[in-house]
C-alpha cells in the first residue's frame, strides 16, 4: 500500500513534462535569437523573447479575447473584457506620450471608413467560428491544438486575399486618422485615452449588472492582463510601435505565394513601402513575425512544461470546417480592418486613435453573428 502511494506521484510527475517539445520550443527560440544577434539585431532578439513571454502569459492565464467577448454577449459576463482593458490601460500609459514625443516611435493609427468597419465586422464573425483571434490562434497553436493549425493556415490565406482587396476598399473614401495627442498634446491625449478606457469599463460593468451577470475579472484575467500589458510595453520599446500580430501572417502567405510563382508586382498593397520591404526581406526583419514566432514557442514551452504536448483528440469535420471558414474571414477582415483585436483594438486604443474604438464597436455585432452560426458546426454558443 505505501509503495503504491509513493510511486503514483513520481509517475505523474514524469508524465507532466513533455521534455521533447519543451526542448524543441526552447531550442528553436534560442536559434532564432542567435540568428538575429549574429546579424547585430539585439532589438529583434528582444522582440522574440517578448513574444515568448506573451505566449507563456496567454497560455498560463488562459487569456482568451474570443471566449470572453462571447461570454459577454451571451451571458453578460464582463470579467474577460475588463481584463482586456487592463492590457490597454497599461499600454496607453507608455504608448500615447512616447509616440507623441519621440520621432523613433509611432502608434497604431488608421483612417475611419468602410474598410475599417467591414473588416472588423467580418473579423468578428471569423473569430467566433475559428475559436480564436489573432493572438489566440498563435498561443493555441503553440499550445498543441491541431484544430487551430487549420485556423492559422487559412488565416494566412485570408490575409493575402485581404491585402489584394484593401486598396479597393480604401478607394471608397473615409476620414483621416483621429489621434487624441494631435488635438490635446501627449499628456492631454493620455488623459483622454485613459478616460475613454474608464468609460468603457463603466458601461461594460453596467451591462453586466443589468443582466445579473458576474462583472469581476478572475485572478487569471487580472494577473494575465498586467503581465500581457507589461510585455506589450516591452515589445513597443523593442519594435518602435505597438504589438501587432496579423501583418506577419500576411507576409508569410505572400512569401509562400511568391515561391509558388505568384507575381505581386501589380498588386497595389505590395508596392507600398512597408509591405514591399517586408516581402523582399527575410521574415526575421519583420517585427510582427518575430513576436509571432516567439509567441508560438513560448506557448509550446508553457504547455509542454505542464502536460503531454498535443495529447487531445482531433475534433469533428464540422468543427474543422468552422476553423477553415473562421480563419479565412479573420485573415481577410484583419487586412481590411488594419489589424486584429491586438493590432487594431488594443494597439489602436492604446495609441489614442479613435479607430480602435470604432473597430471594437464594429467587431462585436460580427461576433454576435458568429456566435449564432457556431451551432451549425457543432460548436457551443457559450
Amino acid at each position: 500500500m505505501s509503495t503504491a502511494t509513493v510511486a503514483a506521484p513520481s509517475t505523474g510527475a514524469a508524465i507532466g513534462i513533455d521534455r521533447l517539445f519543451l526542448g524543441l520550443a526552447i531550442g528553436a527560440t534560442a536559434i532564432l535569437v542567435a540568428l538575429v544577434l549574429l546579424d547585430s539585431q539585439p532589438l529583434s532578439a528582444a522582440l522574440i523573447l517578448g513574444g515568448f513571454g506573451l505566449g507563456v502569459a496567454f497560455l498560463k492565464a488562459e487569456f482568451s479575447y474570443t471566449a470572453s467577448w462571447r461570454r459577454f454577449i451571451t451571458r453578460g459576463e464582463a470579467g474577460g473584457l475588463l481584463g482586456g482593458l487592463i492590457v490597454i490601460a497599461i499600454c496607453a500609459l507608455v504608448v500615447v506620450p512616447i509616440a507623441a514625443l519621440k520621432v523613433d516611435f509611432g502608434g497604431a493609427i488608421a483612417p475611419l471608413g468602410p474598410s475599417l468597419v467591414v473588416g472588423a465586422f467580418v473579423f468578428g464573425i471569423g473569430m467566433q467560428l475559428g475559436n480564436g483571434c489573432g493572438s489566440g490562434t498563435l498561443y493555441t497553436v503553440g499550445g498543441g491544438s491541431g484544430r487551430m493549425l487549420f485556423t492559422l493556415a487559412f488565416f494566412i490565406v485570408g490575409s493575402v486575399l485581404g491585402s489584394l482587396s484593401l486598396p479597393r476598399f480604401l478607394a471608397l473614401g473615409g476620414i483621416d486618422p483621429v489621434l487624441a495627442s494631435d488635438y490635446l498634446g501627449p499628456w492631454g491625449g493620455l488623459a483622454a485615452t485613459l478616460a475613454s478606457i474608464a468609460l468603457a469599463a463603466v458601461l461594460i460593468i453596467a451591462v453586466a449588472k443589468k443582466r445579473g451577470a458576474n462583472w469581476r475579472p478572475s485572478r487569471n484575467y487580472i494577473a494575465g492582463g498586467i503581465a500581457i500589458g507589461l510585455l506589450c510595453v516591452a515589445v513597443f520599446f523593442a519594435g518602435g510601435h505597438p504589438w501587432s500580430v496579423t501583418f506577419g501572417y500576411t507576409v508569410w502567405g505572400a512569401k509562400i505565394a511568391n515561391a509558388l510563382g505568384y507575381d505581386f508586382s501589380n498588386a497595389a498593397f505590395w508596392q507600398w513601402p512597408g509591405p514591399k520591404h517586408a516581402l523582399a526581406e527575410s521574415v526575421l526583419s519583420d517585427t510582427s513575425s518575430l513576436t509571432d514566432f516567439g509567441m508560438v514557442f513560448g506557448a509550446m514551452a508553457a504547455a509542454a512544461a505542464t502536460k503531454p504536448f498535443a495529447a487531445t483528440a482531433w475534433p469533428p469535420v464540422k468543427s474543422l470546417l468552422a476553423a477553415v471558414i473562421g480563419g479565412l474571414l479573420m485573415g481577410w477582415g484583419a487586412r481590411l480592418g488594419f489589424g486584429c483585436n491586438i493590432g487594431a483594438f488594443v494597439g489602436g486604443v492604446a495609441s489614442g486613435s479613435l479607430h480602435g474604438w470604432v473597430w471594437f464597436a464594429a467587431c462585436l455585432p460580427g461576433c454576435l453573428i458568429g456566435i449564432r452560426l457556431r451551432p451549425l458546426f457543432g460548436l457551443s454558443r457559450d
